[in-house]
C-alpha cells in the first residue's frame, strides 16, 4: 500500500484516520478491529502533533506505511518530534481501571487503549525519528473456493 505523509498538524488526523480505514479494509479486518486500531493509530498520531510538534515549538511532518501480509496488517508513524516512547510511559494501572468513574482523574486511556487496542505495538528510534509499529492479526481466510469442493 502506498505511503501518506501529511503535516504534523491537527487537521491532518482525518487523513490519518481515513489511511488507516482503508489499510483496514483493504486487509479484511473487522468493524471492531478497523476502530481498535483507527483509535490506536489516532491516539498516537494526535501525541505526535500536539506534544512532538506544537507544544515543543517545533513543525514536521507524520508518515504512515501500511502492509498487509498474509496473516498481518502493520502500520508504521514516523515522525521527527522529541524520541519518545509510548511503552517507557507509565501505563494505567490494573487498579484505576477498577475505579468507579466519579474517582478516576480525567484522561490517562489513551496510551493504554493504543497499547491495548492491537495485537503487537512497538515503538523505535531511528536516527532522528520516532517509529510507533502497530500491528493487527488479520482474519483466517478458507484456502478453497466453491469450484474446488466437490458437492455431491
Amino acid at each position: 500500500m502506498e505511503s501518506l505523509k501529511v503535516s504534523g498538524k491537527l487537521e491532518s488526523l482525518s487523513a490519518i484516520a481515513k489511511y488507516v480505514m482503508a489499510a483496514a479494509s483493504s486487509a479484511g479486518l473487522d468493524k471492531k478491529a478497523s476502530y481498535k486500531l483507527r483509535l490506536a493509530v489516532d491516539e498516537i498520531a494526535t501525541n505526535i502533533i500536539t506534544h512532538g510538534y506544537e507544544e515543543a515549538g517545533r513543525e514536521g511532518d507524520v508518515e504512515l506505511q501500511a502492509k498487509i501480509e498474509e496473516k498481518t496488517l502493520t502500520i508504521w508513524i514516523e515522525d521527527t518530534g522529541e524520541a519518545y516512547d509510548p511503552i517507557q510511559i507509565e501505563t494505567v494501572e490494573e487498579e484505576m481501571l477498577n475505579k468507579p468513574l466519579e474517582e478516576r482523574p480525567i484522561g490517562g486511556l489513551g496510551l493504554y487503549l493504543a497499547i491495548e487496542g492491537v495485537d503487537k505495538f512497538l515503538y523505535e528510534r531511528v536516527e532522528d525519528h520516532n517509529r510507533n509499529i502497530f500491528v493487527v492479526n488479520r482474519p483466517s481466510i478458507s484456502c478453497y473456493n466453491a469450484e474446488e469442493k466437490e458437492i455431491e
